[in-house]
């Protein structure tokens, strides 16, 4: 990436567009708070109550077109040019497509979701065995599967068209197998802006309430003041690392960020697994994850129809509209640093890898958890959780040698992981502002990562982050029914990407026989029945194969194509370049087939 370049890539009507709703929005939401979140949440109940079977459709969709595409003949498919190489080895990758998802999740809701189902289940007695069970296969319903397919599909679409079709790294590419090159134009301005908006809604909500999670911990360790001030000072000097993170760049800022907390985390968690329950973490682990596998058909259709309860609405839907509002900045950045892994093995790392590493966090905490409250009488995580479940964690680590510096360590990773989801989120809706340049100047990455962080600062001093967050989960609804049409449009290409390759193998495999057309019969009979001897193959290579495919080069070369003709002792090949594209070359290369009998007779 160059980042010496200070002229601007931007592209006005996404970028103008884009700050002028986010202003709006912003003034609303802080002007008006009463009377918006009112009607957000208005909004947010109809959809819960009416139309919360669609959320759940959708979902389980997405997850169905997620597996057929990776074991179906669409998984052999390359994303960029069938001779490229992943840009980043297997830990990296997966490291910065976790960290990005959702690392900061996992550090409140390790300890306090699988606590919160078992004190407090959709149905059944709470605190039993039974209730703990549930509690954990339903903490792995809502971090499973499901939730990085959606993320996977979003990055699949964009990844195919960016690097199969050249198309720009943007939203808008996810559309043209149905307007074409009408994403040029309005409608791929708009779809790109509300990528713009959703990406950095998202992200600055998420910012705001991580701070209010981050002030709460250092309260429970060092006595700090819970008040506007520590949260705004906590916001800046986020803000502040996530904007050098994105000056580097993406090799040297979020690269190494997400590194290290991939470290961290796998480092605390081996420390509870070791110093806790750990024979029978492993067995739970083994168990909740066949439960989850068991019953993950009937748990991605159940809508507690005949159950009168309000939890779906208070969880799954929930945890389904932030997915999906979150999968356009998720699903680009993870498009953007997939380059070159087939499709097979993109679904394989976005969703497994993440997944079998999530299940592992929650159980070792989760477990951990409900065997201290249930089975060693440790009210206090229990108490934390019911009332600030940003502590659940802090309390949980006290029953732990080195609880100290456990927090701390804790502490560390989220404000880590919020650095490198403010700086990836930057850096996702800059290419967006840019048309899907990478190349663009520093100075566009500090603007969104500062508009971020500012966002945050501003809605949590008015008390608007609620609504807000309303807003966000609310614009899931608009954009469900456009990835329907998304995953419709990328089967459509894959088919005919496969079709493609079908004709160019059979192209390839088949026989060539015969002369020019302009002999008569007798003379074309004579050269099909004629079996001509190695040297007379070697003459005609040399004075015939070799002299066409050098004119066709010459021809080629002087409308400006980049052509080359190999010779070698098995094969004559014509070269024609096409950039990072797949290039174009013609063989000609003789075959050896085993005489007919008759002949030999």
């Amino acid at each position: 990436m160059n980042e010496k370049t200070s002229t601007s890539t931007i592209s006005k009507p996404v970028f103008f567009s884009s700050a002028g709703i986010l202003l709006l929005l912003a003034f609303v939401v802080t002007v008006f708070h009463e009377g918006s979140l009112k009607v957000f949440d208005q909004v947010q109940s109809w959809i819960v109550n009416d139309v919360g079977w669609f959320y759940i459709l959708v979902v389980a969709v997405i997850l169905l077109v997620t597996v057929f595409c990776m074991f179906s003949r669409f998984g052999d498919i390359k994303l960029g040019p069938d001779h490229s190489t992943p840009d980043y080895n297997t830990i990296t990758w997966f490291s910065m497509l976790f960290s990005a998802g959702m690392g900061i999740g996992l550090m409140f809701f390790g300890v306090a979701e699988p606590l919160m189902h078992t004190l407090a289940p959709p149905v059944g007695e709470p605190n039993t065995p039974e209730a703990a069970r549930e509690a954990i296969r339903i903490t792995f319903f809502h971090w499973g599967f499901h939730a990085w397919a959606i993320y996977g599909i979003v990055a699949l679409a964009l990844a195919f068209f960016a690097y199969r079709y050249r198309l720009p790294l943007t939203l808008r590419s996810a559309l043209y197998p149905l307007i074409g090159e009408r994403i040029h134009g309005p409608i791929g301005n708009a779809v790109d802006i509300f990528a713009v908006v959703s990406t950095i809604l998202g992200v600055a909500t998420s910012l705001g309430f991580g701070v209010l999670q981050i002030n709460s911990g250092l309260n429970h360790l060092f006595d700090i003041p819970v008040n506007s001030t520590v949260q705004v000072l906590l916001i800046i000097g986020a803000t502040l690392l996530a904007s050098l993170s994105v000056s580097l760049g993406l090799d040297k800022g979020v690269r190494r960020l997400s590194e290290l907390n991939i470290i961290l985390a796998v480092a605390l968690l081996l420390f509870v697994l070791i110093l806790g329950p750990t024979v029978f973490l492993i067995k739970a682990y083994v168990e909740n994850t066949g439960g989850y596998l068991s019953e993950i058909v009937s748990k991605t259709f159940n809508l507690y129809a005949y159950e009168k309860t309000d939890w779906l609405g208070g969880w799954t839907l929930l945890y389904w509209g932030w997915w999906l509002s979150w999968s356009p900045f998720v699903g680009m950045f993870i498009a953007r640093v997939s380059r070159g892994r087939t499709i097979r093995e993109f679904i394989a790392g976005v969703i497994l890898l993440p997944t079998a590493f999530t299940f592992l966090w929650m159980t070792v905490f989760g477990d951990s958890a409900i065997d201290l409250v249930m089975n060693q009488g440790v009210q206090a995580i229990a108490d934390a959780t019911l009332k600030d479940s940003s502590l659940a964690l802090y309390v949980f680590l006290e029953n732990f040698p080195f609880s100290s510096f456990l927090s701390l360590v804790a502490m560390v990773m989220v404000l880590v992981f919020f650095v490198t989801s403010a700086d990836s989120g930057a850096l996702v809706v800059d290419m967006l502002a840019s048309g899907g340049n990478a190349e663009t100047p520093v100075w566009q990455r500090l603007f969104w990562a500062l508009a971020m962080g500012g966002m945050a600062i501003a809605l949590l001093l008015a008390d608007g982050l609620q609504a807000l967050s309303t807003a966000t989960l609310a614009s899931a609804l608009p954009f469900a029914c456009v990835l329907l049409v998304v995953m419709w449009g990328l089967v459509k290409a894959l088919r005919e990407d496969v079709t493609k390759r079908d004709t160019h193998t059979q192209l390839h495999l088949a026989p060539r026989h015969g002369g020019p057309t302009t002999l008569d019969w007798q003379r074309r009979l004579r050269n099909l029945t004629t079996y001509p001897r190695r040297r007379h193959i070697q003459r005609f290579m040399e004075e015939v194969v070799t002299p066409a495919l050098e004119e066709v080069a010459a021809a080629l070369t002087k409308q400006g194509a980049n052509t080359t003709v190999e010779q070698t002792p098995k094969q004559v090949a014509l070269h024609v370049e096409h950039d990072s594209e797949l290039d174009f070359v013609y063989k000609v290369r003789p075959e050896a087939y085993p005489l007919p009998a008759f002949v030999e007779n």
